[in-house]
Formats: C-alpha cells, sequence, structure tokens
C-alpha cells in the first residue's frame, strides 16, 4: 500500500481512537448509563391501584456511575430525591463490581490516548517494529476493546443480576417498598459500546495497511522453505 494511504489510514485510527477517550471521559461523568421507572408497591396495594391509577405510584430514576437521581411517588406527587454512590450506597451495592467497572473506564481512557498517540507517531514518523510500530497498535487496540467489553458485561451484571436500580429506589425507605417497574441502558453506556467497536475497526485498519496480525505465520513460508531445500 503506498506511503500515503498508511497515512491517511493511520491518522484515521488515531482521531478515532482520540474521540473513544473523550467520549468515555464524558460517560463517566454523566447520569446517563440506566434510565427506568419504579413502582412503589406498598402504595398501591394499599388503594388496590390498577390501570390508571397505577400511574400515581410510578416514579422514575436515572444514574451514572457516581450519582443519580429518581422521583418517589406514591400517589402523592412526585418527590425527587439525589443520591451518590460514593460513600452513601456503598453499603447496598455490589461495590467491587461497581469500582471495577470505574477503574476499567479509566483504563480504557489511559490507552484509548495511548493508541492514538501512537497511530499518529506511525503515521507521521519510521518507528521500529516493537510495540512502537504496528505489534504495539494491535496491542493498544485489543486493550481498549476488551476494557469496553468488561465495563459492559461488569455493569450489565450489575444492574440486571444483582438489581442494582431497586437497591437504590429502597435505599433509607422503612415504609414503603419499590420494585423495577421498567429500565434500559442509556446514552453513556452505547457510547462505551461504540468505543469497543471503534477499537476492533481499528485493529482491522491496521490489518488494512498491510501488517499482518500479530502471531500469524507469513504465508509462503513454506513456498521459501521447500525452494532452500530443493538448493540442497
Amino acid at each position: 500500500m503506498p506511503a500515503q494511504q498508511k497515512k491517511l489510514i493511520f491518522c484515521t485510527a488515531g482521531v478515532l481512537s482520540f474521540a473513544c477517550a473523550l467520549g468515555t471521559a464524558a460517560a463517566i461523568g454523566t447520569q446517563l448509563w440506566v434510565r427506568g421507572t419504579i413502582l412503589c408497591t406498598t402504595g398501591a396495594l394499599l388503594v388496590n391501584a390498577t390501570g390508571p391509577e397505577l400511574h400515581k405510584f410510578i416514579g422514575e430514576i436515572q444514574y451514572g456511575l457516581f450519582s443519580g437521581q429518581r422521583v418517589r411517588q406514591c400517589g402523592l406527587g412526585g418527590r425527587p430525591f439525589q443520591f451518590s454512590f460514593f460513600p452513601d450506597l456503598l453499603k447496598i451495592i455490589p461495590a467491587s463490581i461497581h469500582v471495577s467497572v470505574i477503574l476499567f473506564c479509566t483504563v480504557l481512557i489511559v490507552f484509548a490516548l495511548v493508541g492514538a498517540g501512537f497511530f499518529m507517531f506511525n503515521a507521521f514518523g519510521s518507528p521500529y517494529e516493537t510495540l512502537h510500530g504496528p505489534v504495539g497498535l494491535y496491542l493498544w487496540s485489543f486493550i481498549s476493546c476488551s476494557c469496553g467489553c468488561l465495563i459492559m458485561i461488569l455493569f450489565s451484571s450489575e444492574v440486571k443480576i444483582h438489581h442494582l436500580s431497586e437497591k437504590i429506589a429502597n435505599f433509607k425507605e422503612g415504609t414503603f417498598t419499590f420494585k423495577t417497574h421498567s429500565e434500559h441502558f442509556a446514552n453513556s453506556f452505547w457510547t462505551i459500546l461504540v468505543c469497543s467497536l471503534v477499537h476492533f475497526l481499528n485493529a482491522l485498519l491496521i490489518r488494512f495497511a498491510g501488517f499482518e496480525f500479530p502471531f500469524s505465520k507469513p504465508k509462503d513460508s513454506g513456498t521459501i522453505t521447500g525452494a532452500v531445500d530443493l538448493m540442497y
């Protein structure tokens, strides 16, 4: 492939990696990871609410990795509450999983920036065939993509398996009991998915630029060996 095309590919991959780092950093600070509704079961059972009456007991909840807010609906109008994961909710949530999600988000940002830097270095420089060259680009892209996948797996398990929304909704609630009525992942969660796909795409761009995948054997190695054997 001509040098100009390789330079264009590496520049494109570098810009994409940098954009993913910024997107992940922005996603960490938002409350747009999960959105849902919570049902006040105690109030609904007391008045035997059904159909349209049930909406008076359905509140809203949204949260991110550090904070969130919910609207408590128990038949007397909505009452908004702000909450923070640190240190308020650490005793009731799976703290190890939650901290791991934040840690992998940080690692994703770091390696996305490292990858962006090395893509630009390969575009405008002449690196050695080491971690500074294509092998390193594959490595940074693989680590970033893996971190993104781990973030989604861990956070999904925290929300769906450990019922995170329900635990938050019942935090410091002595009289009323809340259950998750509906929930879905919001923009910040899907930003991580897009970033993971972008890093996977970067690995394909490296291969498209003409560099073999690490640990892959040259296709014509057998032909070369056979030719050497014939010479002797």
